[in-house]
């Protein structure tokens, strides 16, 4: 099959939704010859920050000499984009060849009364036939969602990342902080040392309970100084405010100090990431993986990672943020204080409808000029002018316009002197406006 084909094919798999279990993945890469086996794997999960954890872990990982693969979902707008080598994301032709291999396995699995593996699973086989095939020295790999019976905690990694746990995916992953964190932290490993930026609370006393049961040391990420006898955390400090240009900032690691670190990524969450990423190549140098400080320097000063605060317009300043569940949103409001003060905001949001579409709304849409409600190009998007109807309690002009391209348009058009305008919510809409924005001539 050919690219556009793949693609097809792909899709067509989303009707088989979200099916969480391992029993499907393990035999489909039983009947690859299990690639998986062959890579190692820094495993990053956690409700918020992973794919910006596994950027940052990359860069730095090719700065020191490694070929790393990065596997990270959902994508922007290729599915090429879910599988990079430093970097570079894998040739259309290549991902088409890979399930060309793949799909008479999926169906024979079908003829031996198998449930069809869903497109997630389907995505995570592909990514480890295709790092396997690569041999790449690293494969960083993104958790789709929760972690316990994630299709990609098949693997024993060299380093767990859990950066953090806040209410998501309710109807899926449990409906406590507590209960979410119990699935999250199913990434620990019996002694394989894992790394945190959980806040004191119910999540963290879960993910240290888990570790202690399975001997793994924990490794905490703070925002401070920190003392030199205070063992098993990584500390972080800004070096004064940000401005668009970038971040400066220091972390006290496990082996070194990193003082006047440069970062591309915005907002002081970026910090904390970005802590976490360290740690876990700290970790790895300790297993005998050499990473030196100067790819620490190098790796984080280069990392990219669109639509996580990106600053994409400049006159007025377009924001892009894939905030889509209540913690991203308080995240995203006070990132926009920080580096936008005082000044007006136009809100274009969507939301998909298995999220916490009021609490988002109520955090984002209170103090906006106007809010523009659109929907995103997704079957989870359901009733999407509820948001509006929510927005309409918090903002005065509200504004529902279906097409994305047409709220795109309608933003600029309502953006006054000294106003930003912020496209926020499910990452499928951020993408779509992402590409308006690219293709469309706007003055």
């Amino acid at each position: 099959m050919d690219y556009d084909q793949a693609v097809g094919y792909l899709q067509n798999l989303t009707r088989f939704g979200i099916n969480l279990g391992l029993d499907r993945i393990t035999e489909l890469l039983r009947r690859l010859g299990d690639p998986h086996l062959t890579l190692k794997v820094v495993h990053i999960g956690g409700t918020n920050g992973k794919g910006s954890t596994l950027a940052m872990v990359s860069s730095i990982l090719k700065e020191a000499g490694y070929r790393a693969g990065a596997f990270s979902s959902p994508h922007l707008s290729s599915y090429v984009e879910r599988y990079t080598t430093n970097g570079e994301e894998i040739a259309p032709e290549r991902l088409a060849g890979l399930l060309d291999l793949i799909r008479p396995h999926l169906e024979a699995m079908i003829e031996d009364g198998f449930e069809s593996p869903t497109e997630f699973e389907v995505c995570t086989a592909l990514a480890f036939q295709y790092f396997c095939e690569e041999s790449v020295d690293f494969l960083i790999l993104e958790v789709g969602l929760g972690g316990k019976i994630d299709s990609t905690n098949v693997i024993k990694p060299l380093v767990s990342v859990i950066t953090n746990v806040s209410l998501d995916h309710l109807d899926r992953l449990g409906n406590t902080v507590k209960e979410i964190a119990e699935v999250k932290a199913g990434i620990v490993k019996n002694g394989v040392p894992t790394v945190t930026a959980q806040e004191e609370g119910e999540a963290l006393d879960v993910i240290r309970a888990e570790c202690l049961r399975k001997d793994s040391q924990l490794i905490i990420v703070r925002e401070g100084s920190g003392e030199p006898s205070q063992e098993g955390f990584v500390f972080w400090s800004a070096d004064g405010n940000g401005t668009l240009e970038g971040q400066r900032f220091s972390i006290r690691g496990l082996r070194d100090n990193y003082n006047n670190l440069c970062l591309n990524l915005l907002g002081r969450h970026q910090l904390a990431n970005a802590a976490a990423a360290v740690a876990a190549v700290e970790l790895l140098s300790r297993e005998g993986y050499a990473v030196n400080k100067e790819a620490v320097f190098q790796g984080l000063s280069k990392v990219k990672w669109p639509a996580r605060f990106e600053i994409f317009h400049i006159d007025p300043p377009v924001v892009l943020d894939g905030a889509h569940n209540y913690a991203g949103a308080q995240e995203l409001r006070r990132t926009l204080k920080d580096y936008f003060p005082g000044r007006g905001v136009i809100l274009v949001i969507g939301i998909l409808q298995d999220k916490q579409r009021s609490l988002v709304v109520g955090e984002l849409a209170s103090g906006a000029s106007a809010v523009i409600v659109t929907r995103p190009d997704s079957p989870r998007a359901g009733d999407w002018l509820y948001v509006a109807e929510e927005a309409g309690r918090y903002a005065c002009r509200v504004y529902a316009i279906e097409s994305v391209k047409e709220a795109v348009l309608k933003s600029f058009e309502l953006a006054g002197s000294g106003e930003i305008i912020c496209f926020t919510g499910s990452l499928y809409m951020v993408a779509e406006a992402r590409e308006v924005l690219i293709n469309v001539s706007i003055k």
